[in-house]
């Protein structure tokens, strides 16, 4: 799969789930891999890893929760008037093009 995939979720955007274990619940995208199809939202997708402690680091060792990978195709944004779950569309052309949630036409960019 050589080349880059766009992705209309960034980081620090607010979602909300729609699919999957964590459906219904909302928050805020930690990390996104645009290559991979796959996004980090915060309190979701919750796994356990073993960690081995590492005294260089400051750091304890025992079992760790932390956010998983999720498909991005089970999250929309969230809609900045309505505060309700939106799809994305692109307006502008060239160098200006904006995010707009498209069920009621607002703009995204902060």
């Amino acid at each position: 799969m050589p080349g880059t995939k766009r992705s209309k979720i960034r980081k620090n955007d607010q979602v909300a789930i729609i699919a999957g274990r964590d459906k219904g619940k909302r928050g805020r995208v930690l990390e996104v891999a645009p290559a991979r199809g796959k996004i980090k939202v915060e309190g979701a997708g919750m796994i356990k890893r073993h960690q081995k402690a590492n005294p260089q680091a400051n750091r304890g060792g025992g079992i760790v929760d932390k956010e998983a990978f999720i498909d991005i195709s089970n999250v929309q944004l969230i809609d900045p008037q309505s505060g309700k779950p939106s799809r994305v569309r692109y307006e502008g052309v060239g160098e200006s093009k904006t995010r707009v949630a498209t069920k009621s036409g607002h703009s995204l960019e902060k």
